[in-house]
């Protein structure tokens, strides 16, 4: 079953910011980050919250909307973080295959790099 976290983001616009005109607080992570709309600043929490996710622990998913001031804007947003990791998570895993000797023996004697070459017949087949 898939990890799926909550949490609230606060969204504040900034005056004479032209790229990024709006700033993301992720309160629960001490997190900030930016958007040039709100579609893209929630969109940019999302992918603060996985990406923190790759390296820390997160705490507990808090619904609970944080107070803001008058020009700010409180929401939550949701993030799969199993989706996340298994599309962003570059961590190497070891994994065993099982090849013919002559290919074994070819390979080594062309010093193939079979972990590099089944890394790129993997993305050739996901179309990575």
């Amino acid at each position: 079953m898939d990890q799926i976290v909550v949490f609230p983001i606060i969204i504040t616009p900034v005056a004479n910011e032209r790229k990024y005109p709006y700033l993301v607080e992720i309160p629960a992570l001490d997190g900030l980050t930016q958007g040039r709309d709100i579609a893209d600043a929630i969109e940019m929490a999302r992918d603060y919250i996985g990406t923190f996710s790759l390296t820390d622990e997160l705490p507990p998913s808090d619904p609970t909307l944080p107070p803001v001031k008058a020009d700010s804007l409180a929401t939550l947003v949701t993030v799969n973080i199993s989706a996340y990791r298994r599309r962003y998570d570059k961590k190497v895993v070891k994994k065993t295959i099982t090849i013919p000797n002559y290919l074994n023996e070819l390979g080594k004697e062309h010093q193939i790099n079979f972990s590099e070459l089944m890394t790129q017949a993997l993305k050739e087949k996901f179309n990575i």
